[in-house]
């Protein structure tokens, strides 16, 4: 065939030439999170699914901004691994938490966001076409698993397992009852495993590890030299549990990258500002991957964090917040006591995993073809947005396949909402109580 000057075939034997993407994003599909927002906005529905905070933050905190954004200063580059102001701040704070003098000039990195942080982590420490192994603890937030492919890994993952007499669809049990088996830990870890990510307090659990517990991860991490990645974004939020980090173990600050994250600690999730500490020979390749990923987080909102964490421990921040939180958790707590739905009660975090397998759906309802297709747990959530007018996430989307099924009765809410929003809740999911199964 030929063709006139600057003219070239977009076909080969009539099928139409096009780029085609890498199969971890060739995917059309929704995110979950997407798909769940837009189910709840066709219903108008109270939104407990995203974790975003539908309350505005103290007024303290939005001050730090708008006088940081004030500053003619605060509009341009920030150093790579964050301004010093902030940077001293961290290090201060974790002199503190971890008992330990923390140098800000090597041994902390700011990040755009904690997910950045967790991305550059395992950039640094990943090496691409070596199927390196990376734990993951299940339910595991949804991120970690494409950050972790991305960087080269393979994810592999250890479920939590419920430990209880109890029966979880009946009667409310604690995420205490979630448990590590340690056995299984063991015998996921193969001479390619590299990394393993921990999150405590826990999304979605609500689960905080115990000392004993992180003793336990911590000798398996220094019998095989692996990586612990803490995700510790809800350091702030426990309820009667005490937050352990597993860097101040004894042999684990030498091999532990700690991620906080200034948008859970403030209720500024756009902010978008994020850290890693731990020892300078962790930090320094973390900070190296973030330059090639982003180079810099935004200069206005970095000085805004550092004089909100001055400002905080002067208002009490975060005693007061922890209290109000709490008190959001046990209305919601008693909303599902009310409609007969039992659940986990978190230590720690904002959310509440609801057992709905009480709930009967009709033979006949009908679910769209983009619900169907991803299974019996977002049919549920499906369901209970639709019919009650209240939305939440399907905690399937924290699993790997082979693990989905752990969580198929199972929705997460989100308490962190208004007082108005919990209470409009209240009164929808009366509705709630006529689909329930041997009701008479």
């Amino acid at each position: 065939m030929t063709f006139a000057a600057g003219m070239v075939s977009t076909s080969v034997n009539g099928k139409r030439l096009q780029p085609k993407p890498a199969p971890l994003y060739a995917s059309t599909g929704l995110d979950v999170w997407t798909m769940m927002n837009q189910v709840a906005a066709s219903v108008n529905a109270v939104n407990l699914g995203q974790g975003f905070m539908s309350f505005p933050p103290k007024d303290f905190i939005k001050s730090a901004a708008q006088e940081a954004l004030a500053e003619d200063t605060h509009h341009q580059y920030a150093p790579a691994r964050g301004r010093p102001g902030l940077l001293e701040q961290l290090g201060t704070r974790f002199s503190e938490k971890f008992g330990r003098p923390i140098d800000p000039s090597s041994e902390v990195s700011v990040h755009a966001g904690a997910n950045e942080a967790l991305l550059s982590a395992f950039t640094a420490f990943l090496e691409h076409g070596k199927e390196e192994e990376v734990i993951l603890i299940e339910p595991a937030f949804d991120q970690y698993t494409p950050n972790v492919i991305m960087a080269g890994g393979k994810p592999v993952y250890v479920p939590l397992r419920i430990r209880t007499n109890k029966d979880p669809s009946k009667e409310v049990i604690s995420s205490n009852t979630w448990k590590l088996d340690i056995n299984e830990l063991k015998s996921a870890i193969s001479d390619k495993t590299r990394i393993l990510v921990l999150n405590t307090p826990h999304n979605p659990v609500g689960k905080v590890f115990t000392r004993e517990e992180l003793q336990e991860i911590s000798v398996i991490a220094q019998q095989h030299n692996l990586l612990v990645i803490s995700d510790e974004v809800y350091e702030h939020l426990t309820y009667g549990a005490a937050h352990i980090s597993i860097a101040t173990l004894p042999g684990m600050w030498e091999r532990t990258i700690t991620v906080g994250s200034a948008g859970k600690l403030f209720g500024v999730t756009g902010w978008r500002v994020g850290w890693a500490v731990g020892p300078a020979e962790l930090v320094q390749p973390t900070l190296s991957a973030h330059t090639r990923i982003v180079f810099t987080c935004n200069t206005p909102l970095q000085a805004g964090v550092t004089e909100a964490l001055k400002q905080a421990d002067k208002n009490d921040f975060f005693s007061i917040q922890r209290g109000e939180y709490q008190r959001r958790r046990d209305r919601l707590m008693a909303i599902f006591d009310d409609v007969g739905l039992p659940y986990v009660v978190p230590d720690g975090a904002y959310y509440i995993l609801v057992n709905a397998a009480a709930i009967k759906i009709p033979d006949s309802y009908i679910f769209p073809p983009f619900i169907n297709e991803r299974g019996a747990n977002f049919r549920l959530v499906y369901f209970f947005v639709k019919e009650f007018g209240v939305s939440g996430i399907p905690p399937t989307e924290f699993y790997s396949d082979a693990h989905k099924p752990l969580a198929n009765d199972y929705i997460r809410f989100a308490f962190c909402k208004t007082d108005e929003g919990l209470e409009d809740a209240s009164k929808r999911l009366q509705k709630l109580k006529a689909f329930l199964k041997n009701r008479t």
